[in-house]
């Protein structure tokens, strides 16, 4: 492993993507998005031909105010200047919760409302009290299933990627992606060991994270860090900063990663060769870096490759898959993103779609250059994943041109 990275300018700086339709959305979405997430429900659960008995409606609508006032006291307190861990989880899964019921006392509000009246099913106050009861059960089976899928160690996602680039001597370089990790409130310490172990029983040649490591400083969530130093590789483990690290003191976590073992590929890159030939391992901060305001902290894809013979693959680690337009343009070879945990939440992923070009797995993007997006290792906020499974993703290297057995 040789380390050819260049501090000096570069020419030619990468230029961090305008803001994008959602970022404009998401000013509004705090002022409006609370009292739709829990009046919705409320109205289509409560108030809508059920003619419950007075106590019940009383006590039902009473349960959704309590939501709609706590949900965001307890995020401002969570994730707030107090940053208490406890009232964090509190909104967080008030959040996740409304999300769902949302979700589907719109769909089964409509859908199973028209059905029960197209099948002549009872008067319109049953079929009212049938939607009730299908949305309150729908909602509390996907959340059981959701939280349990959101805590488990993830499975292991295994795909071939040829590079046409690629020499015969690096054919079946083992690369293992986690990414998304979000330590945060919840303590998931003994979590992050087996994802760990996870990762040394895939035999790695280079592990990759590629951002997002935890909510909050690294300080304070050291401990569910702390097993990323087990990781194994025989060639390097590499990282770079994610969105989230700019929200919790971005320095702190690099000179963490650097303790931990971990090569922060901050605008550098590193020459990895094997059976006489090599491969560059690029990395860039996170598109959102410069806005930080953070002295030299930018996404510089000129400045990561300075000095690297164009000829050689690039294999590059950008935290959001939105980099993929200046990657492209650059002709590098493999892209390596996370961010958009698949939409964590199902329908989420629509909202993802309007701010990144690819949601998860391999896509193809100019004339040469592939980026995988993993759907993440962690969870973001809301315990919660449906119908967008975790992953730790293993991505073996293949040349179109492999060495022949003796």
């Amino acid at each position: 492993m040789t380390d050819t990275s260049d501090t000096r300018p570069a020419e030619g700086e990468t230029k961090t993507p305008p803001q994008s339709r959602l970022h404009h959305l998401m000013r509004y979405l705090p002022l409006v998005a609370p009292f739709l997430l829990w009046a919705v429900p409320c109205w289509v659960i409560v108030h809508t031909g059920q003619h419950w008995p007075l106590p019940v409606t009383l006590v039902g609508t009473a349960l959704f105010v309590l939501g709609l006032v706590g949900m965001p006291l307890a995020m401002a307190r969570g994730h707030g200047r107090r940053q208490q861990d406890r009232a964090a989880i509190i909104g967080d899964t008030l959040l996740g919760t409304s999300w769902v019921l949302f979700t589907w006392s719109v769909l089964l509000g409509l859908l199973l409302r028209l059905a029960l009246a197209a099948a002549g099913v009872g008067e319109s106050q049953d079929r009212a009290r049938i939607v009730t009861w299908a949305v309150l059960g729908v909602t509390v089976v996907l959340l059981a299933w959701g939280h349990l899928e959101a805590r488990r160690v993830p499975r292991v996602r295994r795909l071939d990627v040829q590079l046409p680039r690629l020499g015969p001597g690096l054919d079946g370089m083992r690369v293992v992606l986690i990414t998304d990790t979000h330590y945060g409130p919840l303590d998931r310490a003994r979590w992050s060991a087996r994802v760990c172990e996870t990762v040394n029983a895939l035999e790695a040649d280079l592990v990759c994270h590629t951002g997002d490591i935890a909510d909050g400083t690294a300080e304070r969530r050291r401990a569910q860090a702390a097993p990323l130093a087990t990781v194994r590789a025989t060639r390097a483990r590499v990282y770079v900063t994610g969105n989230h690290e700019y929200y919790s003191e971005a320095q702190g976590w690099i000179d963490l990663m650097d303790e931990l073992g971990w090569e922060p590929l901050r605008n550098r890159h590193l020459l990895l060769e094997r059976g006489g030939d090599t491969l560059v391992v690029a990395g860039v901060d996170d598109v959102t870096a410069e806005s930080s305001g953070l002295a030299g902290h930018r996404a510089d894809l000129a400045r990561a490759l300075t000095g690297a013979d164009p000829h050689l693959p690039v294999l590059l680690l950008a935290h959001q898959p939105k980099f993929i337009d200046p990657a492209a343009a650059a002709g590098i070879d493999l892209q390596l993103s996370g961010h958009t945990h698949g939409g964590q939440i199902w329908p989420f992923h629509h909202l993802v779609r309007i701010d990144q070009p690819t949601l998860a797995g391999l896509s193809h993007h100019g004339s040469r250059t592939l980026l995988y997006t993993s759907r993440g290792t962690g969870f973001w906020g809301p315990p919660f994943r449906l119908f967008a499974p975790s992953e730790i993703t293993l991505l073996v290297l293949r040349s179109p041109h492999p060495p022949t057995s003796t």
